[in-house]
């Protein structure tokens, strides 16, 4: 499977933040976010094979670069290969 890291949330503290990474042989993104709380679940229909996760807004910055390079091949993907700390 070829992940590749889009980026983390650039005001994390820890480091151990909010994650968007782009499964390129599927062609869908994954999510790495807080867990929500059983009040928000419970107002959501999500069915038993799925689940949902929370990230700040701030984080939409990563989905619309892949967007802007589907649209424009010649800009380059900014990404976020720095070490975990």
């Amino acid at each position: 499977m070829a992940l590749r890291k889009l980026g983390k949330d650039p005001e994390s503290p820890s480091g151990g933040s909010p994650t968007i990474y782009l499964d390129e042989e599927k062609d869908t993104y994954l999510v790495q976010g807080w867990k929500l709380d059983s009040e928000r679940l419970d107002q959501m229909d999500i069915p038993g094979h799925e689940s949902a996760v929370e990230i700040p807004r701030r984080m939409v910055q990563f989905f619309l670069e892949v967007k802007k390079n589907d649209e424009a091949p010649e800009l380059e993907v900014k990404q976020d290969d720095g070490p975990d700390v």
